[in-house]
């Protein structure tokens, strides 16, 4: 068994093993128990009763969070030239079609989201086998393929997020960072959670929300109580 460090060892004090932490306690507390030197992401896993396996009980969507992620997100956006000065108003990274098209075959994937438009999907679909591993394919349900490129652009900079669960029924993602005040982190989660609520399958049967686990990177989980997340 590895040594635990003096870093480590001072997180754990800090949590009660077994207890479960109200969402406002837990948001204080992965704040005190990160040691990181950098600013550290602030992650989420919420296990669901679903069996992903089944497609009527497949959890996916999309949240605006209040106070964004704190990550720079670089957008690619895949338009026709008419839309490229609105996309480039909006604030995406990258703009253009065919060029960009082209160093994807190529191998670059140097981008967190792609935005497109119904007009060239015939041509971005060939991308798949590359943007589809890495979950960067514009899909219409998530909000990356659309007319309303500027708007979908300007929403992801904002701290528009898309999830879903994945095949051990969790869903994953980072809700912030830990220079966050706690409101904001919890407000971050109260949102996060409440849209996983919205989607719950009707086939769905038994407990939906298992658990939630707070965390930042290299911290320990801390478990906190469903009651006083959900609305």
């Amino acid at each position: 068994m590895g040594r635990i460090t003096k870093n480590k060892k001072a997180s754990l004090d800090k949590l009660e093993k077994g207890k479960s932490y109200s969402i406002e306690e837990a948001a204080q507390l992965v704040k005190d128990i990160t040691f990181t030197k950098f600013d550290a992401s602030v992650d989420i896993d919420v296990r669901l009763g679903v069996d992903p396996r089944k497609a009527n009980q497949m959890v996916r969507g999309v949240v605006s969070l209040p106070h964004g992620t704190g990550k720079e997100i670089r957008v690619l956006a895949l338009v026709t030239p008419d839309k490229e000065d609105e996309a480039k108003e909006a604030g995406a990274d990258y703009v253009g079609l065919d060029d960009y098209i082209d160093k994807i075959k190529g191998g670059w994937t140097d981008v967190d989201v792609v935005i497109t438009m119904p007009p060239v999907m015939g041509k971005v679909g060939q991308l798949g086998r590359i943007l589809g591993p890495r979950g960067l394919m514009p899909n219409p349900k998530s909000g990356t393929v659309t007319m309303e490129i500027g708007k979908a652009v300007s929403e992801v900079k904002q701290g528009k997020i898309d999830f879903k669960v994945d095949k051990f029924g969790i869903v994953h993602t980072s809700i912030g960072k830990t220079s966050f005040t706690p409101e904001k982190i919890k407000e971050n989660a109260v949102e996060f959670i409440n849209t996983i609520i919205k989607l719950k399958p009707t086939a769905a049967k038994g407990s939906y929300i298992k658990s939630i686990y707070l965390s930042s990177t290299m911290s320990p989980g801390i478990k906190v109580e469903p009651k006083s997340v959900a609305d």
